[in-house]
């Protein structure tokens, strides 16, 4: 998948995400993909030491591009001339993400590709000292759900520790806005559809069923 850089747009994310009075002012698309990135990028390092223990060959980086048209499927995104926007937050001393290609949040940062299910826009938020990652992704979160413009929103929070928060934040959306949670495993249910965040990365690393059956 060709990655290219799209207008100014990740300039103006970035200080709006800064300045949290003006973040209603964003312009999002219909869609928007929020990503816990230091999250997602853990699972996908377990799931690549299990999986290789498991079938005894080597498990290439995530394919980037692969997994948000797959986390975007599992969202009920249809093939299209979408536009669907995936934000990524981060701690500051993350750089990249070591195990997705491509992982650096420079490479990443203000780039766009195109495929069957339309243009995809990405975007890094670097957590400063004066937040918690936690509270940003959270901020964020309710700002998006909330947004007149956004009809479909697809969340990987680190379920681990924040899924409740995650629950009440989404409480009082809109209900019929087209919202998923992503999660590990089954969770707690609310306001929202669930899908398990394992499928879209082993999808992305190259981890088919067919090896699967032949284990069984």
């Amino acid at each position: 998948m060709r990655f290219y850089f799209f207008n100014l747009y990740n300039f103006f994310i970035l200080c709006f995400f800064t300045t949290f009075a003006r973040m209603n002012d964003v312009k999002w698309s219909e869609s928007v993909i929020l990503v816990d990135a230091d999250y997602v990028d853990k699972v996908a390092f377990d799931l690549t030491v299990n999986f290789e223990r498991m079938l005894g060959r080597r498990i290439p980086q995530a394919d980037m591009a692969q997994w948000l048209e797959c986390v975007a499927l599992d969202g009920g995104l249809r093939e299209g001339s979408h536009q669907t926007q995936a934000v990524f937050i981060h701690d500051k001393g993350h750089q990249q993400l070591d195990n997705f290609h491509p992982g650096r949040y420079s490479e990443l940062d203000g780039q766009a590709f195109s495929g069957r299910l339309g243009e995809f826009l990405l975007s890094s938020v670097t957590v400063e000292e004066l937040v918690t990652k936690d509270d940003l992704f959270i901020d964020s979160l309710q700002v998006i759900a909330n947004a007149a413009e956004v009809k479909r929103l697809m969340v990987i929070a680190d379920s681990e520790h924040i899924y409740n928060k995650v629950r009440e934040a989404l409480h009082d959306v809109d209900p019929d806005k087209h919202i998923t949670v992503f999660t590990m495993q089954p969770m707690p249910s609310g306001n929202y559809r669930q899908e398990i965040l394992g499928y879209s990365l082993m999808a992305a690393l190259g981890i088919h069923s067919e090896e699967l059956n032949k284990m069984s």
